[in-house]
């Protein structure tokens, strides 16, 4: 089966201010880096309201509705900005993943990737920040378990800041094993050890500023893999973020493509012995223009059963 890939024109319609880092042209250098890739292709839907309802309350996503602006942009934070297409975006972000997880339980595809905007992984359950508005992946776990049934579902996010979202979405939620690897110290400031979640359901493992994917793959070898193995999860999600890249401009992790490639391959043979081979990957972060695409390429490559180049 081919690997799904699920995108929308309408991502690239959330327009940030000048310089901002979480800007369109990300979306634009993916969507042109894989666009030789043999790989089975659908446009992201539309999001359902109740879909965003199951991770964030009525009132957060009433707010947003009403703050959204119908020409220029609107600072929702410090970070996080919303112009006339943004908020159609997000509805896609999260479409886009639904619909990535129900082609996969369905096995119309083995795996996807989602490549959508804005990102998801810091959105608390009631706040916007660092330039995410909905829990895409956490909305995506819940859709699996409580949609299709499913009893156990594992979200890693290699993302070089801490999920604090997810992690805030999926915290009391004893059937999602949630795993995030990050520089520390670095924004947000959460994601500590002792962060365990209401069932012992939380893992966290920070990684020093200046390390390089030596480092990261020890504590993967030694605490992420192990961890995921005794879970047997039912479908892996993957947040990935591709900002711990020696490249990246906004943190100092020492990565190259190599090191995603090297996280992906163990991950699919994780989810080869407990997962039926599923699983879902989502963009987040990864602000290096040609590192960004040159490190999807990889990642999409793996996915997809072909040797990265």
């Amino acid at each position: 089966m081919s690997t799904l890939f699920v995108s929308h024109s309408d991502c690239l319609n959330h327009v940030t201010p000048s310089g901002h880092p979480e800007q369109v042209a990300r979306l634009q250098f993916i969507l042109d880096a894989v666009e030789d890739l043999n790989l089975r292709r659908l446009d992201a839907p539309l999001a359902e309201d109740a879909h965003i309802l199951s991770a964030h309350p009525e009132r957060y996503l009433e707010h947003l509705k009403t703050l959204s602006p119908s020409r220029g942009s609107v600072a929702v934070d410090a970070d996080t900005h919303m112009s006339a297409g943004s908020l159609n975006a997000a509805y896609r972000a999260v479409g886009g993943v639904i619909e990535a997880v129900d082609q996969v339980i369905q096995g119309a595809s083995q795996n996807a990737f989602v490549a959508v905007r804005p990102p998801g992984h810091h959105a608390e359950t009631a706040t916007t920040m660092g330039f995410c508005f909905f829990g895409n992946v956490a909305i995506g776990a819940k859709h699996a378990l409580d949609h299709h049934g499913l009893t156990r579902v594992a979200v890693v996010d290699f993302d070089v800041h801490h999920g604090n979202g997810t992690q805030d979405l999926l915290w009391d939620e004893a059937r999602a094993l949630t795993i995030t690897s990050h520089q520390s110290p670095l924004w947000p400031g959460t994601g500590t050890p002792d962060e365990k979640g209401a069932h012992d359901n939380v893992l966290n493992v920070p990684l020093p500023p200046r390390s390089g994917g030596d480092v990261m793959r020890k504590a993967y070898e030694d605490r992420v893999f192990p961890r995921l193995e005794d879970f047997k999860p039912e479908m892996i999600f993957v947040s990935a973020g591709f900002d711990a890249h020696e490249a990246d401009p906004l943190a100092e992790l020492r990565w190259d493509e190599d090191d995603f490639v090297w996280i992906t391959k163990h991950l699919m043979r994780i989810a080869d012995r407990h997962s039926q081979g599923r699983l879902v990957s989502v963009l987040e972060g990864g602000y290096d223009l040609a590192a960004l695409a040159r490190s999807v390429r990889a990642h999409v490559k793996t996915l997809s059963g072909d040797k990265p180049q």
